[in-house]
């Protein structure tokens, strides 16, 4: 009976592994093209970068999880985590769009650019993730 229950356990490991690498990644990419140090941010105790930088992480695991579940296997699932990756730099781009100096204000500690930064990340992950039909 426990071998049964775990006979799924190296897919498991597979796909966590890869989920976290793509998470890492994401977290090292979007960091490095957002102008304001989100971690020294953080560490300097700035809620505002930690709410963007939080919900912008939502945004982009929502589309990995339906990846998870959905693909055909895991070349497939890092293939739709790269174009989750991609869809969150360019919302970070579009979003500027209204709010110009949004890294400025986020640095800044205002909470109201984070959080439309934030909830415009998460967005737009919900929307990938639905999206990710094949």
């Amino acid at each position: 009976m426990i071998l049964q229950s775990l006979a799924g356990l190296p897919a498991f490991l597979v796909y966590f592994c890869t989920a976290l690498i793509a998470v890492v990644a994401y977290l090292f990419v979007y960091t490095r093209v957002t102008p304001h140090d989100e971690f020294q941010l953080i560490r300097d105790n700035d809620p505002a970068a930690a709410i963007a930088l939080g919900l912008s992480l939502l945004g982009f695991v929502l589309p990995v999880v339906s990846a998870i579940a959905h693909s055909a296997n895991v070349i497939d699932c890092m293939v739709w985590s790269t174009i989750a990756l991609i869809v969150q730099i360019i919302v970070f781009y579009i979003v500027k769009i209204p709010v110009p100096n949004l890294s400025a204000r986020i640095a800044a500690g205002e909470l109201a650019p984070a959080i439309w930064l934030g909830l415009s990340s998460l967005a737009a992950g919900a929307l990938n993730a639905a999206c990710m039909i094949y």
